[in-house]
């Protein structure tokens, strides 16, 4: 096996996971969001997603498959965001839910990006060298950075949905909901100038994690959990694993490195043990 960090890991099970949960249940798993009901072939379209991340997720784990599975999933997520979320940025640029969407997609993304170019083979370091190596981490990076942003504005343009989500034993909700906002846009920043990248990134990941334990849990515990929030806990967890992936490939950047650019990124995956 090839566990190149703790993210990856929990990246690529969470994919696994997800495959397992869309097979059982027969429909999308909600990181597959924003298919018609009406598209031909909707059905056979499920079961393609469900395998997908099913079949990626478990190849990441092994030394011989995780280029390709990488390879696999970051093209496979990239085509659905050009198919599925980019459309409805076209239609209405102004609806920032829609940015949202796409932010989602993004993340994920940046995550297979990032163990793309990690587990990189030879025949991709030559046919698609932009997209692997160090070049390949800093794009995702970026595109990381663009869904940061993303999430940040919706704080504030859905601030009555946001504010309402704050646990309850925590006083002040709007301003939690405006902080947690001006968190992602400061991480975003952060990612883009290279300022303090490394810790940026681990506390993006950790307010992932942290909203998505303080949010949905105690809803699950209290039996007031709809069907869509339930959804939005498994998406919540999937960016979290990916923000891990994004925070794990500064690992040899300082904490407090102060960079005129995006900063280095790994050439290939940490290495541990085969």
């Amino acid at each position: 096996m090839r566990i190149a960090s703790v993210g990856h890991a929990l990246f690529a099970a969470t994919m696994v996971a997800l495959g397992i949960l869309s097979l059982v249940e027969g429909h999308f798993a909600p990181i597959w969001s924003g298919v018609t009901k009406d598209l031909p072939g909707r059905e056979a379209l499920v079961y393609l997603c469900a395998c997908a991340s099913l079949m990626c997720g478990a190849s990441l784990f092994f030394q011989r498959t995780a280029g390709a599975a990488a390879r696999v999933l970051f093209a496979y997520l990239l085509l659905w965001m050009v198919l599925f979320k980019v459309p409805n940025i076209a239609r209405a640029p102004t609806v920032e839910v829609y940015y949202q969407n796409w932010g989602e997609t993004a993340v994920l993304m940046a995550g297979a990006w990032v163990l793309y170019a990690w587990f990189a083979t030879t025949w991709d370091k030559q046919q698609l060298g932009f997209a692997t190596g160090e070049r390949g981490v800093r794009l995702a990076r970026v595109l990381y950075a663009l869904a940061l942003i993303a999430f940040g504005l919706s704080h504030f343009a859905y601030l009555n949905l946001t504010a309402p989500l704050v646990p309850a034993w925590l006083p002040a909700h709007i301003a939690w909901a405006y902080f947690t906002g001006c968190a992602y846009l400061a991480a975003a920043a952060a990612v883009l100038t290279g300022v303090y990248a490394r810790l940026a990134a681990a506390l993006a990941a950790l307010q992932m994690g942290l909203l998505t334990l303080l949010v949905w849990p105690p809803l699950m515990t209290a039996g007031t959990m709809t069907a869509g929030q339930v959804g939005e806990f498994i998406v919540s967890w999937a960016l979290t694993t990916a923000a891990w992936v994004i925070a794990d490939s500064y690992r040899d950047t300082s904490w407090l490195a102060v960079r005129s650019g995006l900063g280095t990124g790994l050439t290939s995956a940490p290495e541990r043990a085969p």
